[in-house]
């Protein structure tokens, strides 16, 4: 079966998956995507293990204009076939909150060069950008992966910024990512005290 032939076939198992009142529920929080099944994303896990690491497939379904498509897209891509440029593509055309969620979650975490996307996202004008990289550098401390002195600077630095944004997404984005940083170690437990204390703001 050629690639246009599984995308339709994918397409068509959504039918199966349709959940109204969730798709209704996203229409009414704004999530304005062209078709949305309303597919829980447990259903897609389970449609992506079926379909397995497929990079032809993921980058055929990422072109689709649907919800499901997105995110079945990041849940079959194999991290280590990913090109950085390509990666910044997706996030150009990453349409709402939830698919930059997604794609950090299932995906940009596990890139090869992960850490790197994440600290060049943060330093984006664009808030989804900054969010899906705040989304990365949290999962990744939770990995214990630590950043060097100069990330730590750079990553204070910025999320200091997002802290105070109008953007509550970004806010609380932010925030979490700095919660992560400071279960590393006591170290840096002080160094996120200090940082968001410097605002006025109180650290749990």
């Amino acid at each position: 079966m050629d690639i246009h032939e599984q995308v339709k076939e994918i397409k068509q198992s959504f039918r199966l998956m349709m959940d109204g009142k969730i798709a209704q529920s996203m229409r009414d929080k704004g999530l304005d995507y062209h078709l949305n099944w309303g597919a829980t994303l447990p259903r897609l896990k389970e449609k992506a293990e079926e379909i397995g690491k497929n990079y032809d497939l993921a980058i055929a379904l990422w072109k689709e204009n649907v919800r499901e498509c997105k995110i079945l897209a990041t849940m079959i891509m194999p991290p280590g076939q990913m090109l950085p440029e390509v990666a910044d593509i997706w996030m150009e055309q990453t349409p709402t909150i939830e698919i930059a969620e997604q794609a950090a979650f299932n995906l940009y975490q596990y890139l090869p060069y992960a850490g790197d996307l994440a600290y060049r996202w943060l330093a984006s004008d664009s808030d989804l950008s900054q969010l899906c990289g705040y989304h990365i550098l949290s999962r990744l401390f939770m990995q214990r992966l630590e950043p060097n002195e100069r990330g730590i600077n750079e990553f204070i630095d910025q999320a200091l910024v997002a802290i105070q944004s109008p953007n509550l997404s970004l806010c609380k984005a932010s925030m979490q990512a700095i919660t992560r940083f400071s279960e590393l170690s006591l170290m840096h437990k002080r160094v996120a005290h200090s940082a968001v204390s410097s605002i006025g703001l109180d650290f749990v």
